[in-house]
């Protein structure tokens, strides 16, 4: 139970800053990556997972979750991660649908992904 609380009282924090940086109160933004950037952080996380590997997938998100076993929280991160990077628009805005639509049939709402559909 004190695991759950510490975790809801995370993402409480992780919506407010959100709001703040919607309303201009803090200025800083997420930086900008590459996929090179991504992958290299992949492998010093030695992540189980080749990103090129999970790219070309047909459905990443449903990959991520089924075949590696991503947590909800590990695929929030990742998605994140990758929207802030230099992949093309139109996926990172397919991948973050997926996962948005993933993440709300479990019913874990993340206030980080959704307020990057919503700007």
């Amino acid at each position: 139970m004190e695991d759950f609380i510490l975790r809801e009282i995370d993402r409480l924090g992780e919506m407010l800053l959100m709001i703040a940086r919607k309303l201009g109160l803090l200025d800083g933004g997420s930086p900008a990556y590459s996929l090179a950037d991504v992958k290299d952080e992949l492998d010093m996380a030695s992540l189980p997972f080749d990103l090129d590997a999970v790219l070309q997938q047909q459905n990443p998100v449903w990959y991520l979750v089924e075949t590696e076993k991503i947590s909800a929280n590990g695929l929030e991160t990742f998605i994140d991660i990758l929207f802030h990077s230099d992949l093309d628009e139109e996926r990172k805005t397919a991948l973050l649908d997926d996962a948005l639509s993933y993440l709300d049939g479990k019913g874990y709402y993340s206030f980080r992904l959704h307020s990057l559909s919503n700007g």
